[in-house]
């Protein structure tokens, strides 16, 4: 196996459509209780999983006078949670229902004398289940479980180096647990229009103050329904007129006119003679056509690279 191939392993949906699932429902509860333990933060950024070494982690969530986290490790395939009065506990990531997870999960916070309570009902789906009433989400293949956290940890890195180039506001690199994607945000400094909302089981007034103003995102998505294989996806609100005609780059970009989107496969890019610098391809492009098109004050906003300290 080459060295791209190994660092950007293949990931078909239909492969581990199941597993997805039933992660997706379990990186909520955890998502959801950093949501109730943290102050709010714009844009729900208080709310964010974080990629790292070994996986997904909420970082510090605060306790009283304690802090504590919970990391998705996707090499011991466990759940870990910490506590900073050095106390810790785990809860094993192996084939069991989402409500067992749930129940564990609770288990094990209450172990570390951390009560938390969360709203049981699943976000962004549009016939959720329970968390503690869903039996039918139970798959957990390690290894697939283990490529997609891979894949994350590619995209992390380079999502981080196209963010340096940019200089006005712009998001933390974060895993949105409610759709199950990895982004980054730059916002052009403008107010926007109130967002029209209708996201399933997400109240409006969230969404529209995530997108209180003016934005160009872009991220990494596993897949699902309309796009049935993992890809790259940009886009912009509001979306300029003549956005959905600009070029985007590389060859295998395309506009969704169901999602509003740009999209790019993920195998474009694992299969890339560089990987690296196809996906900047796609993430400058697309963003050159969002901010030009949108009249966004580029001198202002952008440089060219990262200032490189002495050592």
């Amino acid at each position: 196996m080459s060295r791209d191939a190994a660092q950007w392993p293949d990931l078909p949906l239909d492969a581990w459509k199941d597993t997805l699932a039933t992660l997706h429902m379990w990186m909520q509860i955890v998502g959801k209780i950093r949501l109730v333990k943290t102050p709010w933060l714009n844009h729900s950024w208080h709310t964010t999983l974080y990629v790292t070494t070994q996986g997904l982690s909420t970082s510090p969530i605060p306790h009283g006078d304690r802090t504590f986290e919970l990391e998705f490790n996707f090499v011991s395939h466990q759940l870990d949670i910490r506590s900073s009065d050095g106390r810790r506990t785990f809860v094993p990531l192996q084939p069991q229902t989402v409500a067992t997870f749930y129940h564990l999960v609770m288990e094990a916070l209450r172990s570390l004398d951390i009560d938390v309570r969360i709203n049981r009902k699943p976000c962004e789906l549009p016939d959720p289940i329970h968390f503690d009433l869903d039996e039918v989400h139970r798959s957990y293949d390690a290894e697939r479980a283990q490529r997609f956290w891979r894949v994350l940890v590619q995209v992390d890195r380079v999502l981080k180096i196209f963010r340096t180039r940019f200089i006005g506001k712009s998001s933390p690199v974060h895993f949105f647990w409610g759709a199950a994607d990895l982004a980054v945000t730059r916002f052009s400094g403008r107010t926007a229009p109130a967002h029209p909302g209708g996201i399933p089981n997400l109240a409006d007034w969230v969404t529209r103050e995530a997108y209180s103003h003016e934005v160009s995102s872009c991220g990494f998505w596993p897949g699902g329904g309309a796009i049935p294989y993992p890809a790259f996806y940009a886009y912009a609100y509001p979306e300029p007129v003549g956005f959905s005609d600009a070029r985007a780059q590389p060859e295998g970009a395309f506009y969704s006119q169901g999602f509003r989107e740009f999209i790019l496969p993920y195998e474009r890019v694992a299969q890339a003679a560089s990987p690296d610098d196809t996906l900047l391809q796609f993430l400058q492009t697309t963003y050159e056509a969002a901010a030009t098109l949108a009249g966004w004050d580029r001198v202002a906003l952008e440089r060219a690279e990262s200032p490189k300290p002495k050592a």
